[in-house]
């Protein structure tokens, strides 16, 4: 006979407590935390399970490789390290409307398995009319099914004996065995648990889609990052085109890849050359326009950075900025100012990352200081230079990481010119494209200009 028990669980990071009370002592949050009836079973479990499992010394461990299944979209197996494992669970979270379902249902109508989608958010014929908007050419081998039950999701899953599964989304789901609503931590925990069960024992992979809180985090427990195998964050600006597909966790693969969509009528586009697109080239009269070479993980693009500088109509200067830190924008302002002289505290200055991309990247300080330069002295950069350094608090000019990869992306974007620090150790090889080493930023500014 089973026993209920009533707990208290924090909505924001899912600590459990006994009595109510009004912060959470885990996350500091208030009024999170929300009571709910949880199962505990009288059944006692053996300490130990029979199963032939030994102690093993790691020199004797064969390594296997995990067999992949190949996507239809080079981006998302370039994120997931080469494809989807087999009775892997994958959570994907991100902005509502940001094109999580619509990023799985291309995935689930291109490839050619036995796909089970399940949906709790959206009827069957909602589902079908976005997917006749998304492609002509659809998997007959696709099978819809509008539920919340976790029991009879399972139990439909089974009989079905899909190649892959796609639940949109796991908030939505509801278990029989816990006396909550859906979307609580106690729901989550053990809808999810279940799920993972299921992928391990069929060896099936399993796409999870989570809601996530108005901090930018998944919704729900923390335990459930845990759980999963991979963790992808899918972002960007909705006023935008472009999406990027980040991977913060992956047990078979690297977290430094990212991949790149385009939004369209038709759905996601993959973006096979980012840099081409977020370079308009066509900037060579205009002040305050510069271009960075970035790095997503290990991947070179080129960024536009734009910047403008104009006297400060109010008593307070303004400094604004999408796309970039603001804080770090003000420490470059601070160092331009103290370091090599220049008067901006009087100056309005705005900046933007063109395309609506956003990135933290320290190479991308040289570039806007080029910008803020530019812009000031409203004297045009040429539309052949690129940069690629990262400011120090003294004003002189660091070196950035994987430099090469840099050179040969501006290189090959026909780039004639790049600055990068003196202090960068570059490979003694002929480069078609011409390597400006800096040192200070007075150095730097007198090369420019």
């Amino acid at each position: 006979m089973a026993k209920l028990k009533t707990a208290y669980f924090c909505q924001s990071c899912g600590s459990q407590y006994s009595q109510w009370m009004g912060q959470c002592k885990n996350c500091g949050e208030w009024n999170t935390l929300v009571e709910e009836v949880v199962e505990k079973t009288s059944s006692k479990t053996p300490p130990f399970s029979k199963s032939k499992q030994h102690v093993i010394n790691i020199v004797e461990v064969e390594a296997i490789e995990e067999p992949r299944i190949k996507t239809p979209s080079e981006e998302l197996n370039r994120v997931l390290g080469g494809g989807i494992v087999l009775g892997s669970v994958t959570l994907i979270g991100g902005e509502p409307g940001i094109g999580k379902s619509t990023l799985l249902l291309q995935l689930a109508l291109k490839m050619k398995k036995k796909v089970f989608y399940v949906s709790g958010e959206e009827s069957a014929s909602q589902i079908k009319m976005r997917a006749d908007r998304l492609t002509d050419v659809q998997n007959p081998k696709c099978f819809l099914y509008t539920e919340t039950s976790l029991e009879k999701i399972l139990h439909e899953a089974k009989k079905l004996e899909p190649d892959f599964v796609i639940i949109d989304s796991i908030q939505t789901l509801q278990s029989q065995l816990i006396e909550s609503s859906p979307g609580t931590v106690s729901q989550i925990r053990e809808c999810s648990n279940e799920i993972i069960k299921y992928a391990k024992e069929n060896n099936v992979p399993v796409f999870l889609v989570g809601h996530i809180t108005k901090d930018g985090q998944i919704a729900g427990p923390k335990v459930l990052e845990h759980m999963v195998d991979v963790v992808l964050n899918f972002d960007g600006d909705r006023n935008h085109l472009f999406r990027l597909l980040r991977a913060n966790k992956n047990r078979f693969g690297s977290t430094a890849e990212i991949g790149i969509y385009e939004m369209v009528s038709q759905g996601l586009k993959e973006i096979k050359n980012p840099s081409e697109i977020l370079i308009t080239k066509k900037f060579e009269e205009l002040s305050g326009n510069s271009v960075a070479v970035t790095l997503e993980g290990n991947r070179p693009m080129l960024l536009e950075i734009q910047a403008l500088v104009s006297t400060a109509v109010y008593g307070t200067p303004q400094r604004s900025c999408t796309g970039f830190d603001a804080k770090r924008l003000n420490m470059l302002l601070a160092v331009l100012e103290k370091r090599a002289g220049f008067q901006l505290g009087s100056k309005d200055v705005f900046l933007n990352i063109t395309g609506g991309i956003k990135t933290d990247d320290p190479a991308l300080d040289l570039a806007v200081i080029a910008s803020i330069l530019s812009s000031n002295e409203d004297i045009a950069i040429s539309e052949h230079f690129c940069f690629a350094g990262e400011i120090g608090l003294s004003g002189e000019i660091r070196p950035v990481a994987q430099v090469e990869q840099r050179i040969t992306e501006a290189e090959k974007l026909g780039y004639e010119t790049i600055f990068v620090s003196n202090l960068n150790k570059i490979a003694k090889r002929k480069h078609g494209i011409k390597i400006e080493e800096v040192s200070k930023i007075e150095d730097f500014h007198e090369r420019l200009f």
